[in-house]
C-alpha cells in the first residue's frame, strides 16, 4: 500500500505524520528539525513513501535539499496554498498541520515550489544584508535631522560627504547635542564603510555571475536589479514560457469571474516582492531618465501612460522587462531593442 507523509517544520522539533492510501494515520511523531534526524526516522519506518511534503519556510529549503540528496521523494509546498487549504480547520496545531499536509500529499492537492540553489540563496542573503545596512544608515541620518530640528537647527540639503561636517557645525556650542551627534555620526561612519563594502562585493558578484552580467545589457538594469532577478529565477528552465514570469512575480491583474460578475483588479502582488520592486525601479528609470537603447520600449510604455496613467505604464513595463530578461537567460543572448519591442 502507498504511504504519504507531511512535516510541519518548527525551530526545534517538527511534527511528522504518515498516512496510507486510504487516509488512515499510520505513524505520528515529534522529530528534531535536523536533516539527519528526519532521514533516520523515515528510514526506520520499514516501508517506502510515495511523497513527503513540507511547507516552504526559513528552515524548509535546508531540510528539503538534504532529504532530496538522501533519495527521499520530498516536495516543497507553496505557503499560500497550504494556508488556504487549512482555513476550514477548526483547531490549528503543529500536529494537525502535519496531518493536513500528509492528506494534501495523498490527494495531490498541492503546487510544488522551486527550491533555490545554494548560490542563489547566498546572493539573496547578500542583497538582504546590503538593504538592511542601507536602511539603518538612512534611519541614523534622518534621526539626526529630526533631533536637531527640535532645537531649530536645520540641516538642509547636503551630500553624503558633507553631512557630518554640517552636523558638527550646527551642534557646536551645545554640549548635550555634541555628545549625541558624535555618537550617531560614529555609528553612521561604520554603516557607511560596511555599505561601501557591500557595494564592492555586489559588483564583484555581477562580474563573476554570467547570468547577472548578461542582464546588465538591458537599459536601466544595474547590478542590484540584475542580481535580484537572476537569484530569484535561479533556473530559467523551470518556466515553460517567459510569459509565466510576470504572473510568478505578481505583476499581472487579479481576476474574479462568477456568474454575471466579471472583475479585473489590480496586480496580484504575489511572489517575490524584492523582484517586483527592482523591476518597477528599472521601469521608472527607463521612463523618467534619458536612457539610450530603449526608444521602442519607452514609446510603447508612454502610449499606455497617456491612456491609463504613468503608474500603470511603469507596472506594464516592469512586467515586460521580466519577460524579456527571462528570454535573455533562456537564449543566453544580450538585450536586443528590436526583438524586445516585437
Amino acid at each position: 500500500m502507498e504511504h504519504y507523509a507531511g512535516i510541519d517544520v518548527s525551530l526545534e522539533c517538527s511534527s511528522v505524520c504518515v498516512v496510507d492510501a486510504n487516509g488512515k494515520i499510520v505513524r505520528e511523531a515529534k522529530v528534531a528539525s535536523e536533516p539527519e534526524a528526519l532521514i533516520a526516522w523515515f528510514r526506520s519506518l520499514g516501508f517506502g513513501l510515495e511523497r513527503i511534503g513540507l511547507e516552504a519556510g526559513p528552515l524548509s529549503q535546508w531540510l528539503f535539499a538534504a532529504m532530496k540528496a538522501a533519495g527521499l521523494a520530498v516536495e516543497l509546498l507553496e505557503t499560500r496554498h497550504v494556508r488556504n487549504a487549512f482555513k476550514a480547520m477548526p483547531v490549528k496545531s503543529d500536529r494537525n498541520d502535519a496531518r493536513g499536509i500528509a492528506q494534501l500529499m495523498r490527494l495531490g492537492w498541492f503546487r510544488p515550489v522551486h527550491c533555490k540553489s545554494l548560490s542563489a540563496q547566498e546572493t539573496r542573503s547578500l542583497l538582504t544584508a546590503r538593504k538592511l545596512v542601507q536602511a539603518k544608515l538612512l534611519d541614523v541620518e534622518n534621526s539626526l535631522r529630526g533631533i536637531l530640528r527640535g532645537f531649530g537647527l536645520k540641516v538642509g540639503k547636503v551630500t553624503a560627504r558633507t553631512f557630518a561636517g554640517r552636523i558638527q557645525e550646527l551642534v557646536a556650542g551645545h554640549p548635550h547635542l555634541e555628545r549625541i551627534a558624535a555618537a550617531l555620526l560614529a555609528v553612521r561612519e561604520i554603516l557607511r564603510k560596511e555599505f561601501a563594502a557591500f557595494e564592492k562585493q555586489t559588483r564583484r558578484m555581477v562580474r563573476a555571475d554570467q547570468q547577472a552580467r548578461l542582464l546588465t545589457s538591458v537599459p536601466a538594469v544595474g547590478p542590484i536589479v540584475a542580481l535580484t532577478y537572476a537569484s530569484a529565477i535561479d533556473d530559467p528552465g523551470r518556466f515553460k514560457s517567459s510569459k509565466q514570469v510576470g504572473a510568478h512575480f505578481g505583476l499581472t491583474p487579479k481576476k474574479h469571474q462568477s456568474g454575471e460578475t466579471d472583475y479585473t483588479g489590480r496586480i496580484s502582488k504575489i511572489g517575490d516582492g524584492a523582484v517586483r520592486t527592482a523591476l518597477y525601479e528599472a521601469a521608472h528609470i527607463m521612463l523618467t531618465k534619458p536612457v539610450k537603447g530603449c526608444a521602442q520600449l519607452k514609446s510603447w510604455a508612454m502610449r499606455i501612460a497617456r491612456r491609463a496613467g504613468m503608474s500603470k505604464a511603469k507596472v506594464a513595463l516592469a512586467r515586460r522587462l521580466a519577460v524579456i530578461m527571462h528570454r535573455m537567460l533562456v537564449d543566453q543572448t544580450p538585450f536586443n531593442a528590436a526583438a524586445a519591442a516585437a
